[in-house]
């Protein structure tokens, strides 16, 4: 793996360093939340977060974005406690905009992205895995938005949960602010896989490889239509269907894959 790019530090309320590490490799992409043991989420990782994502969003030669925990043993667990104390009608300017506009971010890279969780994913931690398109735990991870126990609310999280496993589950969860093993998160359509053998971020970059080695070009339009089939009328989505299909013919990309297929050999993507 190449070495960091990207790696802008902070303090959290605790003093500990805040940060979030961009490294790229090739096609592939990793972010790396680098905030203590737990995580934590609070405004300077927040923005080393933005940062990250800004840079990544700008890289066309990415094919697969991959965000972690890095070193720590949660994902990320959840919003600074000491931080949240200081807040009160100024919450919407200090925190909870910001916060959004991060996730929005995250969720509308151009390029696949993944969630590797290794370690707990709680709170505002599971709400920037539910950002990302696909979630690989490693086995016994626990997931939840857990904001209910202290009179919070996941208000990111609530819909995006809600749109991935249904409003039943999703509001059981919300409403008991309890968490769920990767087993059951995997039955519920909370995560897309288990990492049977070795950790979430192995098999993470397993994945993220398969996807690079892909269209680059049909993945970011199958993540548009994909986006759109959820947030749009279905006329409007089949009507952008139409034209990505287009974008498509009109591409090398495809030309190179068939003429790839009829020789027996591997193809070479670019993208355009």
């Amino acid at each position: 793996m190449a070495e960091p790019i990207h790696r802008r530090d902070g303090a959290s309320a605790d003093g500990s360093a805040s940060r979030a590490v961009l490294t790229i490799d090739g096609p592939i992409a990793e972010i790396a939340l680098d905030g203590g043991p737990l995580n934590l989420v609070n405004a300077q990782l927040l923005r080393s977060l933005a940062s990250a994502l800004s840079d990544v969003a700008a890289a066309t030669a990415i094919r697969c974005v991959i965000l972690h925990g890095g070193a720590a043993r949660a994902f990320c667990a959840g919003s600074d406690i000491h931080e949240l104390a200081t807040l009160h009608e100024d919450a919407s300017e200090r925190k909870i905009l910001f916060e959004d506009m991060v996730l929005r971010r995250l969720a509308r890279l151009p390029m696949p992205t993944i969630a590797a969780i290794d370690g707990p994913a709680i709170g505002g931690g599971f709400e920037l895995a539910l950002a990302c398109d696909l979630r690989i735990a490693r086995r016994g991870a626990k997931i939840g938005l857990s904001e209910s126990r202290l009179g919070g609310l996941a208000g990111n999280g609530a819909v995006r949960l809600t749109r991935l496993i249904g409003p039943a589950r999703a509001k059981e969860l919300l409403y008991t602010g309890d968490t769920l093993a990767a087993e059951q998160a995997l039955a519920w359509g909370a995560i897309n896989r288990i990492a049977e053998d070795g950790t979430a971020l192995d098999a993470a970059r397993a994945l993220a490889a398969t996807i690079a080695a892909r269209g680059p070009l049909s993945n970011r339009l199958a993540k548009t239509l994909a986006d759109a089939a959820q947030d749009g009328a279905l006329d409007a989505a089949l009507s952008l269907s139409t034209a990505a299909q287009q974008q498509i013919f009109d591409s090398a990309d495809l030309h190179e894959g068939v003429a790839a297929f009829l020789a027996k050999r591997d193809p070479v993507f670019q993208g355009r």
